[in-house]
């Protein structure tokens, strides 16, 4: 089986709530106003907003506008943060900490004085703005907390819960940069009966608190720990049909370990189907945010998930239900096949010409838009004159309910060319696609 040539592109234009799980305290205080009116409010929001996800630092000054992960590199730090990180391996060494056990951490030996050791104290001083006693008090209490709760073997625990695997917690293929992406969503629980029999009595939530810290440890594991490489993941976080009060303490469990015991674990989080009113909230408070921590935010309204996914992502990496091109189980083969983007403006139509079909072939393909809402069609038209166009899919309306890709395939009896065609004329709005395909040449 091998690709056909890349298609050709033929445009035509026709005149026609708050965040998830964010309730935990945090222990680095944003500077907020000095108004009676407004800094409860305030004060709130940025709780919420600053979890997990950041590590404010009054001293931060960075200007860019989307976050960057750190190098880890030594050499690049600067002289005060390279003292902080001399001075916390030597009180580490000198601590009691190391006599009641291996102080090693993902499987690094932090006294081993290896490049991944420095990757995992850099986190734990950059949680604590590179003040040392805060940040050895940080790493103690984390190797603590992972003794007792046996994180290192969590990872191989069956603890049954089958019917949450891929629906709320999951991780599912690297971003364009490598990172490995968790996608969260807890829509599901909106069910009274799957919320009682998930979160029922303390044992449940403490087993399912369980089960979520196992899904970030196997992403973890996928991380390389060194310097220049890839050290964080990349979180997704669906907030549509949320129950969120049903789900406060659920939540405050969660966030509270996640931003204990794994600092500096994610480089960018993503929300998506956020309520209308969040952007307008946002900006009011968007002012006493860090640019470091408003870096590592991504926020996408419901409609714009798949435009807003496609610029971090591969859409072959994507699940299906965000307008990607990958199905559950499609890892266990290998690497998935690269697909094509391309954008459908308001108001044209797309056609995508594949060529150098031969007869006896078959010609197999996948295309998503994200949101569909479009006429779709698909013709074979035989490169032999007198031969007729075959209509293999008539023109048909595909509505955004639609969220699994299309996926077909033809058996050309004579040589010719497929034409894919996405119309988007009765719409202003643009649309982010992609497609792939693959031809087997006929058996002689």
């Amino acid at each position: 089986m091998e690709a056909a040539a890349s298609p050709n592109f033929s445009f035509h234009h026709d005149n026609n709530t708050q965040l998830l799980l964010l309730q935990e305290q945090q222990h680095h205080p944003v500077e907020t106003s000095s108004s009676p009116l407004t800094k409860p409010i305030k004060k709130s929001f940025v709780k919420s907003l600053t979890s997990f996800t950041s590590t404010p630092s009054h001293h931060s000054s960075s200007s860019s506008s989307s976050f960057k992960e750190d190098t880890y590199l030594v050499s690049n730090l600067k002289s005060s943060e390279l003292k902080s990180l001399n001075e916390l391996k030597q009180k580490l060494i000198s601590s009691n900490t190391h006599e009641h056990g291996d102080l090693s951490m993902w499987g690094v030996d932090l006294l081993s004085g290896d490049e991944r050791a420095d990757v995992i104290l850099l986190k734990f001083l950059r949680a604590r703005d590179f003040r040392v006693l805060d940040s050895l008090t940080m790493l103690e209490k984390c190797l603590c907390w992972r003794k007792e709760f046996g994180a290192d073997s969590v990872v191989d625990e069956i603890l049954g819960f089958k019917e949450l695997e891929g629906l709320v917690a999951y991780m599912h293929g690297y971003d364009k940069s490598g990172h490995p992406v968790c996608y969260n969503a807890y829509g599901v629980f909106k069910d009274k009966e799957m919320y009682e029999r998930i979160f029922g009595d303390d044992e449940k939530l403490q087993r399912f608190l369980r089960w979520r810290v196992q899904v970030l440890e196997r992403g973890i594991k996928l991380l390389h720990f060194k310097p220049g490489g890839i050290n964080s993941i990349i979180q997704v976080t669906d907030l549509k049909d949320m129950p969120k009060r049903e789900l406060r303490v659920a939540s405050k469990h969660i966030l509270s370990l996640f931003q204990d015991n794994y600092p500096e674990m994610v480089a960018l989080k993503v929300f998506i189907n956020v309520p209308w009113y969040f952007s307008m909230i946002y900006s009011m408070f968007s002012p006493f945010l860090t640019q470091r921590t408003k870096s590592k935010f991504v926020i996408a309204r419901e409609g714009y998930v798949a435009e807003t996914l496609y610029k971090y992502i591969k859409p072959e990496n994507i699940p299906v239900q965000y307008g990607g091109l990958s199905r559950p189980g499609d890892f266990q083969n290998g690497s998935p096949v690269p697909a094509t983007e391309f954008t459908v403006k308001g108001g044209e139509k797309v056609n995508l010409e594949i060529e150098g079909i031969e007869g006896g072939a078959t010609i197999t393909w996948d295309i998503v838009v994200g949101g569909w809402d479009v006429d779709y069609s698909v013709e074979f038209i035989p490169i032999a004159q007198g031969s007729y166009t075959i209509a293999v899919q008539k023109v048909k309306r595909i509505t955004e309910s639609d969220t699994e890709p299309i996926h077909n395939s033809y058996a050309a009896k004579e040589a010719g060319k497929m034409v894919l065609s996405v119309d988007n004329s009765s719409s202003r709005k643009k649309k982010v696609a992609a497609y792939r395909y693959f031809v087997r040449k006929p058996m002689f």
